[in-house]
């Protein structure tokens, strides 16, 4: 499943890792967080637990277990409803914005009926949920999820001969500073 969003690609993917967006954006289903990490971005590693709906009361708890800033994550289950359950999130920059392109994987602990039930609401949840990042995306509604200064510094590239900054997932997502790494020069 794929989302266009007139956007750029560093902000597309950290509203993805927003927890409080992921929390709105299923409102209507009654999802609670729990867990060490409830608020804000999660970062490689980390693990959080939803409860609610769509999958009746039970809960879900899940860990990124990879990133790729701003290209890629995974974020696989390691406590629910499912058998096996991962969900890898696709970005990519086009010239008219962003696409995230959602891919999920399961096995259903319901028979064959259970799995046909769990696909169409899983695929009816992702189409709202990407409808819900792109509209807070492209609007000045993205800011009361993310720190502007954060959203800048991903999106700034530096110029020839200047430093870069690397990524570093713990820092970005909770507010420290990042490393400052020398570019390679061409030629």
């Amino acid at each position: 499943m794929a989302t266009w969003i007139n956007a750029p690609v560093e902000r597309c993917f950290l509203l993805s890792l927003s927890i409080d967006l992921h929390v709105a954006s299923v409102r209507v289903t009654r999802k609670k967080v729990k867990g060490r990490v409830s608020t804000g971005l999660i970062g490689e590693g980390e693990t959080v637990t939803f409860r609610g709906r769509p999958f009746g009361v039970l809960g879900h708890s899940s860990r990124i277990d990879q990133m790729r800033p701003y290209s890629y994550f995974r974020d696989v289950m390691i406590a629910g409803p499912f058998r096996h359950f991962v969900h890898e999130h696709h970005f990519a920059a086009m010239d008219d914005g962003t696409r995230i392109r959602d891919e999920v994987r399961f096995s259903s602990r319901w028979g064959p009926l259970g799995k046909i039930l769990a696909r169409r609401r899983l695929k009816a949840f992702l189409m709202e949920r990407g409808a819900v990042i792109k509209r807070v995306a492209e609007s000045d509604e993205w800011r009361r999820y993310l720190d502007t200064d954060i959203e800048n510094s991903a999106a700034a590239a530096p110029a020839k001969g200047e430093t870069s900054t690397r990524w570093n997932g713990n820092a970005l997502l909770r507010g420290a500073q990042q490393v400052a790494v020398p570019r390679p020069r061409n030629g």
